[in-house]
């Protein structure tokens, strides 16, 4: 596996690499060798173990370094040993600083800190245009640029990183971080960190560890390791002889390690053994006192020969580049003075010397030595050598400048997001799950309160909850106040939210926080969600009372999404605890929990589609707004159980006052006969009350002496009844003078006489819905062939209305929505619901003569009190596509079985010719040549439905996929041309979606 690795290396960037240096500067000409033609017919030289595993030594490498090293001066020599730091976020003055130490002293590289990304692009172009020999380039990187730079991506913290099981994806994330640096031209991250973090108080590594065993640091260290150097960016193992079991930090002053060297060799260096093996490039060695290690007291690692050079070349065998950790840091620089520490630390056999405080004074205090004899040519030839023969491996022998051009976009990726969602995903650790409290299951039966602890945000864990269940926040400035509210709650979710800004900054629990926990978990059953670093978990003196914990490790916006998903059974549980808290939970402890078929949420990119490609459908939306073919929208689009796009467009009206949010309701139109009617129809047949045979005299007395009577179900469920499309029904309740509703019909007010209301200040008298029975029963009934008419969906909510003894839109609740979590979706919002949560449907100038917003649009179910079979239901995207989730898992959905698979085929069958009738029972179908409802690109086992106020809901089967568009597009005048329809904007969306499916 290893020479493999290293083959990979070896194809991806030396064959890239040109055949002479490349210079910025005229200067550079001495250094400039010309290759033979045989370049290619080098010999590889291939090592049993160590650096040579990933960068192979070649005969042309070895010439390159020769013919440089043989035109050095001493002082050029000496330069290359030292890296200096850089900022780009400081003034000119620091730029010039660095250009002189470049230009006199002949600094070999330069460790860039704190700026943002197109400064240090340029700086680094800049600095590396004066330089004779092209510089090393190095950042601290340890959980991608962003650790040290504005406006590029931070992937999971170490300690988050330790939890993660699957050991590819933290290869994933070394090759990521190294595509950020090689994009900027940095050649050394300076991470892995492999300290073995088992002191808790530790203060400065902590979250920067993988956790407290030195089998799982090797483990993610190797992985990330491989991800970093095959991607062609040297990683750095830091801090040797290892900084985890200190209570100190560096920075400061000199800690201390006060184990054996027995102990050190099982715990501390163990890491470091194993990536030796695996060709790390590179080692930064600690400022520590290590009395094992060094006799001398107080006399930091990091200058110690016993350390350097007897245990860590000699003894372990590296062969890599050895760094210094800075040494401006006070755990060195309080030891010897500048010039002298740079002196003494390549003494005892570091390679580079990083960060030092005073290069022009080292510089001299080398001169002195070599002239002195104390530093040999030979020791100064075996490093100088070693820097150039890293300098050609990563292509400085044929440097070429940054390209600042989409510097930014190509360092913020939507795969850097789908990598992140990924990994927070795998890290939630389950640690207590008391009566199997997660995933929560029966939410139809729960009524959630969200409650948070902690200093720091909550806001997207609460708004991620409200997309599975109706959560209440409650909040209230005594603990009596707060206990109190609670009390008609059966579940409470408690989120300890702490900074995410820095790995070092406090996750402590306050007093306060801890008394509250107790007193609600005490009385009440509680889910506790901590977004803080496992030890903070030791402050918790019992954990008795709480029914679920879950580690979330991180209070970042996507720890706090997958955190939702992991509460509500979207996603799986697989996180192992990478430390031990107390004698509760051991290191490796972990409670697996399987995802119970929920719609959830992730990236594009995890589930095979592109986020570019999707961001098409803003274009289209766009358009949408600007021709005016609709105020706004909300389009949503889910693949394999994920939802990956969900964005609200534009405005409720067109005067621009209120944006639709995403929980807005619109009037869905026809997308209530299959989100209302058909799935209590799919219920009743499931449990053979009916049958597709079943006769309509058999349904409903009405037609029992009518020409309709022998009307099958499914001939009414196909549209292939011969009824008519449409009746007007409203049209013969209004005055025929003028115009208006009939006072004989209609009221301003309620009463038992006019119970049913049709809109504001208006009810239509009792029993109403008969007389529109008793309509479609003496209309003309047509030739048998398809013919599409609502008439089907009022008579069968009819029938089931009297079947159960219950309204559709109770039975619709009970059975589907409370279950589905489909909280915004109802029959009458109104009555739930804020106006201003509810998008206008239109101005009524022809029936009701006002205008709609929260009555249903439709006459006729407007005339039924709003509650038809074929319209009436108010619903947002999220709640539609989770009925739709329902029908593309045949029937399951939470964990719970609605009905069978087999039954749904059958209503997803075709029952006839496709050319003369391309329905479903209930479910419209494509057509197979890109007429109808969808584009062409869709799979002929697809179905959904469309509506008339400018709606659609369309799953796909054959790719997973689940697209919804709602829109009130018959607004203000639902008589205006549909140019919704004739613009084909649902189907150029659904066009979008299938050439944004990259992995089938």
């Amino acid at each position: 596996m290893r020479y493999f690795i290293g083959i990979l290396f070896f194809s991806g960037i030396f064959l890239l690499l040109g055949s002479d240096v490349i210079s910025q500067s005229s200067e550079n000409t001495d250094y400039i060798f010309k290759t033979q033609n045989n370049i290619d017919t080098d010999t590889v030289n291939t090592p049993e173990k160590g650096i040579d595993t990933f960068f192979p030594q070649t005969e042309h490498q070895t010439r390159w370094v020769d013919s440089i090293y043989n035109r050095m001066t001493l002082e050029e020599k000496i330069g290359q040993l030292f890296m200096v730091a850089a900022y780009s976020n400081k003034d000119e003055k620091h730029a010039l600083e660095i250009e002189s130490l470049i230009k006199n002293q002949k600094i070999g590289g330069v460790i860039f800190f704190q700026g943002g990304p197109i400064r240090q692009a340029n700086l680094t172009n800049r600095f590396q245009a004066v330089a004779k020999v092209p510089l090393f380039v190095g950042i601290d990187a340890e959980w991608g640029l962003a650790m040290r730079l504005d406006s590029t991506y931070a992937f999971p913290w170490n300690m988050t990183l330790g939890a993660v099981q699957d050991l590819g994806l933290i290869e994933q994330v070394g090759k990521h971080m190294a595509k950020h640096s090689k994009r900027m031209g940095i050649h050394f991250n300076f991470a892995p960190v492999v300290d073995v973090n088992t002191n808790p108080k530790n203060p400065i590594i902590g979250n920067r560890s993988f956790g407290e065993s030195p089998e799982n640091v090797a483990e993610k260290a190797i992985a990330l390791t491989r991800g970093l150097q095959s991607e062609g960016v040297f990683a750095t193992a830091k801090h040797f002889p290892g900084h985890g079991d200190t209570d100190k930090d560096s920075h400061h002053t000199l800690p201390s390690v006060n184990h054996s060297l027995e102990r050190m060799k099982q715990v501390e260096l163990y890491p470091y053994k194993k990536l030796f093996k695996e060709g790390l490039a590179s080692v930064m060695v600690a400022h520590l006192n290590v009395p094992a290690l060094e006799s001398r007291s107080g006399y930091p690692s990091s200058i110690s020969k016993s350390v350097v050079t007897d245990l860590l070349q000699e003894e372990m065998k590296f062969k890599g580049l050895i760094f210094t950790d800075a040494l401006n840091m006070k755990g060195a620089s309080n030891f010897k003075s500048p010039g002298e520490i740079d002196l003494e630390a390549f003494l005892a056999g570091n390679d580079i010397l990083l960060f030092p405080e005073n290069v022009p004074v080292a510089v001299q205090k080398f001169k002195e030595a070599f002239s002195s004899g104390k530093l040999t040519e030979k020791r100064l030839e075996h490093s100088v050598k070693k820097v150039l023969k890293y300098k050609y491996n990563v292509g400085l022998h044929k440097y070429t400048p940054i390209d600042t051009q989409h510097l930014i976009q190509e360092l913020n990726k939507a795969e850097d997001e789908a990598l992140h969602h990924k990994l927070m995903e795998n890290a939630l650790t389950v640690l207590k799950n008391k009566n199997d409290i997660l995933p929560i299951k029966d939410i139809e039966n729960q009524k959630i309160a969200y409650v948070k602890l902690g200093d720091d945000d909550g806001a997207y864990f609460v708004e991620a909850l409200k997309r599975y269940a109706d959560i209440t926040v409650v909040e209230d400035t005594s603990l009596s106040g707060l206990q109190e509210k609670l009390k008609e709650f059966t579940t409470v979710i408690i989120g300890y939210h702490k900074s995410n800004a820095t790995a070092w900054k406090s996750h402590n629990f306050s007093t306060q926080d801890l008394t509250w926990l107790y007193e609600i978990a005490r009385t009440n059953n509680v889910i506790l969600s901590v977004f803080a670093r496992p030890y903070s978990l030791m402050q918790v003196q019992t954990f008795e009372n709480i029914e679920g914990l879950v580690l979330s490790y991180q209070n970042s916006k996507i720890g706090q999404e997958v955190t939702a998903n992991l509460i509500f059974g979207s996603s799986d549980a697989n996180g192992k605890l990478p430390v031990s808290i107390n004698a509760d939970f051991p290191e490796g402890f972990g409670i697996s929990l399987k995802n119970i078929q929920r719609l959830g949420f992730d990236i594009p990119e995890n589930v095979g589609m592109s986020s570019p490609i999707l961001t098409n459908i803003d274009l289209i939306a766009g358009e949408v707004i600007s021709k005016k073919i609709a105020p706004g929208m909300q389009i949503l689009v889910a693949r394999k159980g994920k939802v990956v796009y969900y964005k609200s467009f534009g405005y409720h009206t067109y005067d621009n006052l209120m944006s639709v949010q995403d929980s807005d309701l619109y009037d869905v139109a026809s997308l209530t006969k299959i989100l209302a009617t058909l799935p209590m129809v799919i219920k009743d047949f499931e449990n053979q009350n009916i049958s597709l045979d079943t006769k309509l005299s058999e349904l409903l007395p009405v037609f029992s002496d009518t020409d309709k009577k022998d009307i099958t179900l499914k001939e009414m469920l196909t549209h292939n009844a011969g009824f008519l499309a449409w009746i007007p029904f409203y049209k013969s309740t209004l005055d025929s003078v003028t115009g208006l509703p009939s006072d004989e019909i209609y009221s301003n007010t309620y009463s038992e006489e006019f119970p049913d209301q049709v809109a504001n200040n208006l009810y239509i008298r009792k029993g109403y819905s008969d007389v529109i029975l008793q309509q479609i029963a003496e209309s003309k009934l047509g030739k048998k062939e398809y013919k599409y008419s609502d008439f089907a969906f009022i008579i069968l909510k009819e029938y089931l209305e009297r079947e159960t003894g219950k309204t559709l839109d109770v039975l619709a609740d009970e059975a589907f929505y409370k279950s589905l979590g489909m909280y915004r979706t109802t029959y009458n919002p109104l009555r739930k619901f804020d106006i201003s949560e509810i998008v206008p449907t239109e101005k009524d100038t022809y029936f009701r003569h006002q205008l709609l917003q929260g009555h249903v649009h439709d006459m006729a179910a407007a005339m039924q009190g709003g509650v038809g079979g074929q319209a009436g239901l108010f619903a947002n995207a999220l709640d539609v596509a989770k009925m739709m989730q329902l029908y593309l898992q045949k029937g399951v959905y939470g964990g719970k079985r609605y009905f069978s698979e087999k039954t749904f085929d059958m209503f997803n069958s075709l029952y006839y010719d496709l050319k003369k009738n391309r329905r479903g029972l209930g479910f419209d179908k494509p057509t197979g040549n890109g007429t109808g409802p969808t584009c062409n690109c869709v799979s002929l086992e697809s179905f959904g439905h469309t509506g008339f106020t400018g709606t659609m809901a369309w799953a796909d089967p054959q790719t997973e996929t689940i697209f919804v568009f709602l829109s009130n597009r018959t607004f203000p005048d639902s008589n205006a041309p549909n140019l919704l329809s004739k613009e084909n904007i649902r189907s150029k969306i659904q066009e979008v979606i299938s050439k944004a499916i990259i992995e089938e």
